[in-house]
């Protein structure tokens, strides 16, 4: 599969491993925030997203990891119709100092939904494909995943899907993506991811 950049970024390829440096202040968010309590901005479109178009139904997989510093220091998958329709699944550490699989589905506006904790720098992320519904799923040793999002995007037949690595509030760092995965296949329980 062929892959391109949105906002591109520093990325070194190795074997079944991808490193990409999120650059200071770097997000994908839309909507509003608290500023006061260093937030997302209103509108952050900074985030390097590295991707490609898949059209029709897919199951994606990818362990990703992270040395945390800052609040919302995250490694991230994200499916893309337009700038305004895209949702997004993080490993994170949260406002709560939590590291948890965080999800925000964006139509116009983007929400925010905290998941699971997770302990480790390091967990397993999935996203499936059924149309125009979507589910996110979580693992914390590549096998057995758990769903934490099921959702609907007015999505088009070729999404843009890929890796996002983000500091919203910090100085940056290199987000680790290892054993991607990506499968045209429509799966026969999407909540399962199976």
């Amino acid at each position: 599969m062929k892959f391109q950049w949105l906002n591109e970024s520093e990325i070194t390829e190795k074997d079944n491993r991808i490193e990409i440096t999120a650059p200071a202040k770097s997000d994908f968010f839309r909507g509003s925030a608290d500023e006061r309590n260093g937030a997302a901005p209103m509108i952050a479109e900074n985030a390097p997203f590295y991707y490609t178009e898949i059209d029709g139904d897919f199951v994606l997989k990818v362990r990703v990891s992270l040395k945390f510093k800052d609040t919302y220091d995250s490694a991230c998958v994200m499916v893309m119709k337009d700038m305004g329709c895209w949702a997004k699944v993080c490993y994170e550490l949260t406002d709560f100092g939590t590291r948890a699989a965080v999800s925000v589905v964006t139509k116009g506006d983007s929400d925010d939904a905290n998941g699971c904790n997770l302990e480790g720098d390091a967990a397993w992320l999935k996203v499936c494909r059924v149309g125009n519904h979507f589910t996110f799923h979580y693992s914390t040793d590549g096998e057995r995943f758990y769903m934490m999002r099921y959702f609907h995007l007015p999505a088009d037949p070729v999404m843009k899907v890929g890796l996002l690595a983000q500091a919203p509030t910090g100085d940056g760092g290199v987000r680790i993506f290892e054993n991607l995965t990506i499968e045209k296949r429509t799966v026969e329980n999407i909540r399962a991811g199976e």
